[in-house]
């Protein structure tokens, strides 16, 4: 060893990649290996076509994330998303705005500052978006989407204050995605519950990343243009059996941005989470052909944000 990879091991870190790609005994609370994810379900009529077209090909998809934020959802509609949670045993998690992108302030529009879009900017800004989780709290959500370090403080406090449920999940955004063991082991620490980790995260830096966190990963099988536009289903063995415990996350390539979202692309946004319940049914195919000991989560499993009567 170098003089780096020794002070990384004294740390309990990995001193290199995890070439050998160990298989992960790490589970879900209920013992299962994965879960699957659609994103941008951005309302209840979205959330509604995704349970439908899910039980036409029989399959149990374990969370929904939305991404134009809780500030664009009125009461009622996350209470009706809330409902469908419930009844169907699906976590609802709700991004988190006013952000960056949405803000009157160019950093975030510029090529060097893209990648700021989801935080933040100055403390009105981040009370707010600490105001929309309390809401979305009170009306019974239970799971939370976070991009910003400094709401994901917040959060952890509130939590640890009983200002919000010791049970809400806060998942780590993919624009805040962390690329290695010791930034997956910070986010973890300052409260993340689920980690979204780059779509084109490889084999061994999936396995390296494991090896430091207990915490379930998110990982875009399929990731949308704007996030690399990878399908990597032949891969899904694999990563399940190096990951594990691993959201496998359904996003759509060639797909049109719906961000945010309302009315007026409502249909595109029903049209295009549709497909994304067929791309999953295709991808976990690929798993059952070759490898079917791996088990799924259920629905309502332990350890989902599930909704709750508000």
């Amino acid at each position: 060893m170098n003089k780096a990879q020794a002070f990384a091991a004294s740390l309990g870190l990995p001193a290199k990649e995890q070439y050998q790609l160990a298989t992960s005994e790490k589970r879900f609370e209920d013992g299962a290996h994965y879960r699957v994810e659609i994103p941008s379900v951005e309302g209840p009529a979205v959330m509604e076509s995704v349970i439908a077209e899910a039980k036409q090909f029989g399959l149990t998809v374990n969370r929904v994330s939305q991404g134009s934020g809780i500030m664009l959802l009125s009461d009622s509609e996350i209470r009706d998303m809330a409902q469908m949670g419930i009844d169907e045993g699906i976590e609802v998690c709700l991004f988190v705005g006013p952000r960056m992108s949405f803000d009157i302030g160019a950093m975030s529009l510029s090529s060097s500052g893209k990648l700021l879009g989801g935080r933040h900017a100055g403390m009105d800004q981040l009370l707010y978006g600490l105001e929309e989780i309390f809401r979305a709290a009170e009306l019974g959500i239970r799971s939370v989407l976070v991009a910003d370090e400094g709401l994901l403080w917040l959060i952890d406090q509130a939590k640890s204050k009983g200002q919000l449920p010791s049970d809400l999940v806060v998942k780590i955004s993919a624009l805040m995605s962390p690329t290695n063991p010791v930034s997956s082991r910070i986010l973890t620490e300052l409260g993340g519950t689920t980690l979204n980790v780059p779509g084109d995260s490889t084999l061994p830096q999936l396995s390296s990343i494991r090896t430091v966190v207990d915490a379930p990963i998110d990982l875009y099988v399929e990731s949308p243009d704007d996030l690399g536009g990878f399908i990597r289903n032949y891969e899904i063995p694999e990563i399940v059996r190096v990951a594990s415990p691993v959201y496998l996350k359904f996003g759509l390539r060639n797909a049109t941005s719906v961000y945010p979202s309302g009315v007026h692309n409502m249909g595109v946004a029903i049209a295009q989470c549709r497909e994304k319940v067929r791309r999953a049914h295709l991808g976990l195919q690929v798993l059952e052909r070759n490898n079917s000991s791996f088990i799924q989560s259920g629905k309502a499993a332990k350890g989902l944000g599930i909704p709750v009567k508000s």
